[in-house]
């Protein structure tokens, strides 16, 4: 988390036409943040406070509305406030009052953050800490977000540090324990205030650490509403970004990465007085990847999931926690293609592949709902011969068309 708290995402006015859907956010389905210095207080949590009344706090603060103007029209505005992920792993799921549609050739979602560029680095980097994003199509009708999920490939994700597959696990620390000096970083008031374990299978030497507590922020950084003494998370991991620039872990710069990660580039063009072009381009639907690193082809998605994407901790700024703050549909009102009618594509993403097999497999032991794509033979029933013509297609034996 960044070591100045920015107010500059006030009441952004959304850049796109009234339209009849809301552009902006309008549902939070899910908030898990990881431990960091800015949980419980972004969104605030109060004793006796729930997971739902957390989420309703993250709605205040992230979800759009419409303005009236003087002028008696109304404008949509994204939002007033952010929330903080903390450190990996942790996330937020979000959607729309409609389905965003993947237009070919064009970017389909803004999602803001906090991130901005350093005076010393052109524009390099400054304070910036990139998350994830996952999205999801509601191939079941149920209206939550339990099917499958697709990772939107950023610049890095091929990129050498890059782990596919990183857990970690964070342990509620004691509130009675003794803090642990730091003879490293000022600041710091416990160095040893919460364990974690990873499977870092590209550094040995980080498979287990601690989260330090600062004294800027002297609350909880254990999300306190979530029960249990430990907090896991998986998904994929990014390099470090982070450059001390003195020996006394004083001032720090993080670099930007290229493209596709939220709170990594600036969402404003004007810093510094100087008005340059905005760094945060935005999100494209085509950029979606199976579990396995496979293009994936969403006609449209309705579910999207934000996660920190880097396990790193910059002395006495804290850890590395993303923030969002707000989102829109870039052309809320493009109309959902028409299905294909591929046949044995059972999840929806425009082709077919071991992940409709295995869906079948999972409606058939009860541990996702069935749905009519699942019935593969048109037999009016979901079976283990639905399985063998997917197989058939997959090997080539049977037309699909």
């Amino acid at each position: 988390m960044k070591k100045y708290y920015l107010t500059l995402t006030v009441a952004l006015l959304a850049t796109v036409a009234v339209a009849q859907h809301k552009p902006y956010i309008t549902r939070i389905y899910d908030f898990r943040p990881a431990p960091g210095q800015f949980v419980n207080e972004l969104p605030e949590w109060e004793p006796g406070d729930t997971h739902e009344t957390m989420l309703e706090r993250v709605a205040e603060a992230i979800c759009g509305y419409d303005r009236t103007l003087t002028d008696g029209t109304t404008r949509p505005v994204v939002a007033d406030g952010m929330v903080s992920l903390g450190a990996f792993g942790g996330y937020v799921v979000f959607g729309f009052d409609h389905p965003v549609v993947n237009v070919p050739g064009e970017l389909d979602l803004q999602i803001f953050g906090n991130a901005f560029q350093s005076d010393e680095s052109s524009l390099s980097g400054g304070s910036c800490e990139p998350g994830i994003v996952m999205v999801s199509t509601d191939v079941n009708g149920n209206g939550i977000p339990d099917d499958a999920w697709y990772e939107l490939a950023g610049s890095d994700h091929n990129a050498a540090g890059t782990q596919r597959g990183y857990t970690i696990t964070y342990y509620r620390p004691d509130p009675d324990k003794t803090p642990v000096a730091s003879s490293n970083y000022r600041f710091v008031t416990d160095a040893e205030y919460i364990r974690w374990t990873a499977n870092d299978a590209l550094n040995p030497d980080s498979v287990a650490g601690y989260m330090p507590k600062i004294s800027f922020h002297t609350q909880s950084y254990w999300p306190e509403w979530i029960e249990g003494d430990q907090l896991t998370f998986t998904g994929t991991k990014l390099a470090c970004n982070a450059i001390a620039l003195n020996d006394k872990g004083t001032n720090w710069l993080q670099l930007f990465l290229d493209w596709g990660y939220v709170d990594n580039r600036s969402d404003f063009p004007y810093q510094g007085g100087e008005p340059q072009e905005k760094q945060n381009k935005g999100f494209d639907l085509g950029w979606a990847i199976d579990d396995d690193g496979n293009p994936v082809k969403l006609a449209s998605i309705d579910f999207v999931k934000v996660y920190t994407a880097m396990n790193q901790w910059c002395g006495w700024v804290g850890e590395t926690s993303t923030e969002v703050a707000g989102a829109i549909d870039l052309h809320p009102d493009a109309e959902v293609p028409e299905p294909q009618g591929i046949v044995g594509d059972v999840n929806g993403d425009g082709e077919v592949t071991a992940t409709d097999v295995a869906m079948i497999v999972n409606i058939l032991a009860g541990l996702e709902p069935r749905i009519d794509a699942a019935d593969v033979n048109g037999d009016n029933e979901v079976s283990a011969t639905d399985i063998a013509m997917v197989v058939n297609i997959l090997a080539g034996l049977q037309d699909n068309e």
